[in-house]
């Protein structure tokens, strides 16, 4: 598109040029013109021209109701060029003016999944529930390695105390994943009191048992690694199924 401006000027003719009375009127309108220009220099007002799609702007000013632009800020806007020759301003606009890319619409923060966690009672309950069982292991492995007696009375008591700690984590139960870790627990108490009922039948049939029994027992590698996985589930108060405490 190509805009084209013209200033063209245009010569008296006729006996005006000389006569006195014309210039007279000349020498009024011009004492009547500035007021005028005053007044509409004092009534100027700014605002700013936006094209739909752009992000530039230019600056507009308003005079007695008309808006005026700066031709060199309207080719800015636009894109487009402006250039001089004579007595004429060349306003070449582009053909198509690419609308400015809209920008992205904010995304709302997505919310973080919350990952269940054992009720603040059962974590209590369930770190004893792990404690009972580890000290019944500790004296077992102790009693052994010292070569002392292992009765049923004895070994007895050390179930007793497990299990009473086993029931208050079964009671302070009350959500899925709390219920979940029961189940492990359970388990971990079953094994204990099939290892101690196997030292039991060892201690019948003999007097002394190796030391060492505890370093080639499948049974006890897998108690350790149970109560690990349990003790790592009640630090993070999240369960994980640990295939050792099946």
């Amino acid at each position: 598109m190509r805009i084209s401006m013209s200033n063209r000027t245009s010569n008296p003719r006729g006996n005006l040029r000389n006569n006195a009375f014309a210039r007279s009127l000349a020498k009024m309108a011009i004492v009547l013109a500035l007021p005028v220009m005053a007044a509409a220099q004092s009534a100027q007002q700014t605002g700013t021209l936006t094209i739909a799609g752009q992000t530039d702007q230019a600056t507009t000013v308003r005079i007695n109701g008309k808006s005026y632009v700066d031709i060199e800020s309207l080719a800015r806007i636009t894109h487009g060029t402006v250039r001089f020759q004579g007595n004429q301003t060349i306003l070449t606009l582009p053909s198509q003016i690419v609308a400015a890319p809209a920008p992205a619409p904010a995304t709302a923060p997505v919310p973080g999944v919350k990952i269940p966690q054992f009720s603040g009672g059962f974590l209590s309950a369930e770190i004893e529930a792990l404690t009972g069982l580890r000290e019944w292991r500790a004296s077992l492995v102790n009693a052994i390695q010292n070569n002392y007696p292992v009765t049923d009375n004895w070994v007895g008591g050390l179930r007793r105390s497990a299990d009473a700690k086993l029931q208050l984590a079964i009671a302070a139960s009350i959500t899925d994943p709390d219920q979940k870790a029961v189940e492990l627990l359970r388990n971990e108490f079953t094994n204990m009191q099939q290892m101690s009922d196997q030292f039991l039948a060892m201690h019948a049939k003999a007097s002394n048992i190796a030391p060492d029994t505890f370093e080639n027992n499948p049974l006890d590698q897998k108690i350790l690694a149970c109560s690990r996985a349990l003790a790592s589930m009640a630090a993070t108060k999240q369960f994980q199924d640990e295939l050792s405490c099946h």
